[in-house]
């Protein structure tokens, strides 16, 4: 069964949102949730992921809509539509930087907006495949791994890395300091970093067992970061670490 795509709208005129929701659903699609605020939005995009961000322009707060959308892209890059009512070069230009994959105009017609979508997921469909051997393009040395991040090879020096965090086919490495949401599967980063020292405790985490602070029943800590630690996996962290 395809996996329905997922789409975050972020719109300040709930009854706008509230149809556009209703649309969608109708359509097949999966709505993470209605944000509007870009502050909101942006802690949306970052702890559940969507595909596709519908983002409305003229956000009402600290932050209009391209703001949000240069805050979250400083956090992981999701495809954007952006929904305006001004037509202005200004405004236009503004946005244009942020390099989203399309505009709608309002008023919203429900076939627009639903063809607009289907476009972009084939644009998206379309630079998968070279997205993902891009960004799964994980150099290992003996201390440091290379990841590809925003078109750059980074260098993290293995010690750096507190753990990893799977949503799907995103990972998230998380340093003390920054996050870093790579296209890759979680199998994959398992099988490039060095099982000494990364050891997977679910299904969604792998962690360094180097910077574990407590073990518990049914999680670990690190950094008063609190992750699960399923019963399949906790014998075989048991033999990576000495215990007394």
């Amino acid at each position: 069964m395809k996996a329905k795509t997922r789409l975050l709208i972020v719109e300040d005129d709930m009854i706008i949102a509230a149809n556009m929701s209703l649309q969608l659903t109708k359509l097949g699609y999966e709505i993470t949730g209605i944000e509007s605020r870009g502050e909101e939005a942006i802690i949306h995009a970052k702890l559940n992921v969507p595909d596709i961000i519908l983002m409305d322009v003229n956000l009402k707060g600290a932050i209009d809509g391209v703001e949000t959308v240069k805050a979250i892209q400083r956090i992981v890059n999701i495809p954007i539509i952006y929904i305006t009512a001004n037509n202005d070069d200004p405004t236009f230009i503004r946005a244009k930087k942020t390099q989203p994959h399309a505009f709608i105009s309002k008023p919203i017609n429900g076939m627009v907006l639903h063809r607009t979508i289907l476009l972009v997921e084939e644009q998206v469909k379309k630079n998968s495949a070279k997205n993902v051997l891009k960004n799964e393009a994980i150099e290992i040395l003996e201390d440091r791994i290379f990841i590809r991040y925003k078109g750059n090879m980074v260098k993290l020096l293995l010690d750096q890395i507190n753990y990893i965090e799977a949503d799907r086919n995103y990972c998230i490495i998380v340093t003390p300091k920054q996050q870093y949401v790579l296209t890759c599967t979680s199998k994959k980063m398992e099988d490039k970093l060095p099982d000494n020292l990364f050891v997977r405790v679910h299904r969604s985490y792998i962690v360094n067992i180097s910077k574990l602070d407590v073990v518990a029943e049914g999680h670990v800590e690190i950094n008063r970061k609190v992750i699960p630690l399923s019963k399949s996996y906790k014998e075989v962290l048991l033999k990576h670490i000495q215990t007394i």
